[in-house]
């Protein structure tokens, strides 16, 4: 009797400790508080009915009734008005407002445009309706046989034609220094700055 009682003690001990040792899940605040989440989104930038870029994130949680967007694993292609590719932004995070037809994107910002120029950052800011990126962070820019530095820049997206605020150094072709005029608060919408998606969005409330 006291070897099947003893028996019994050591098998509740074991699985105690085996309980204790169990991996816990890790919950994502942004989910939790999220209206939707949309796992491979894809939004179509627009501008006059011309397509400015097309924007895909691994995942994007929604809030303010679906017009703001929380983005991670960001990629953004932008296109010329003829259709061709421009340039392409990575990032690791982002937010994209529908409302106000403006995507931030956030953390390890690459910009690479088709003829070979790199641009870093940690936070830019892309406008549909301007067809505009632009950072007032510290950024480099570099290009074959160049480098660039600075704080702050307006741009085009391809970066052909660049505008830094200051702390400009190095050389580079197509580029003018001195301050430029801030993005308003508020913007309206162009024509087509719904969000469209090949997923199906799932509710979690």
């Amino acid at each position: 009797m006291r070897a099947l009682v003893l028996f019994l003690g050591i098998l509740l001990t074991a699985a105690c400790n085996e309980k204790k040792t169990l991996p816990t899940a890790r919950g994502s605040a942004l989910a939790d508080s999220a209206d939707q989440v949309m796992f491979g989104a894809r939004f179509r930038l627009t501008s006059e009915g011309i397509a400015r870029a097309r924007l895909n994130a691994d995942t994007a949680f929604f809030f303010d009734e679906n017009t703001r967007a929380e983005l991670a694993k960001v990629q953004t292609t932008f296109f010329t008005p003829a259709g061709e590719r421009d340039a392409v932004l990575t990032s690791r995070r982002g937010t994209y407002n529908t409302r106000l037809a403006i995507m931030v994107a956030r953390d390890n910002v690459v910009v690479v445009s088709e003829d070979g120029r790199r641009l870093e950052t940690p936070e830019l800011m892309y406008s549909q309706a301007r067809n505009e990126i632009s950072s007032d962070s510290a950024f480099i820019l570099t290009e074959p046989d160049r480098r660039i530095e600075g704080i702050g820049f307006r741009s085009d997206p391809n970066m052909n034609n660049i505008r830094i605020l200051k702390g400009f150094s190095g050389v580079a072709r197509n580029i003018s220094t001195g301050p430029a005029a801030a993005l308003p608060p508020t913007a309206s919408p162009p024509a087509g700055a719904v969000p469209t998606s090949t997923s199906t969005p799932r509710r979690l409330r």
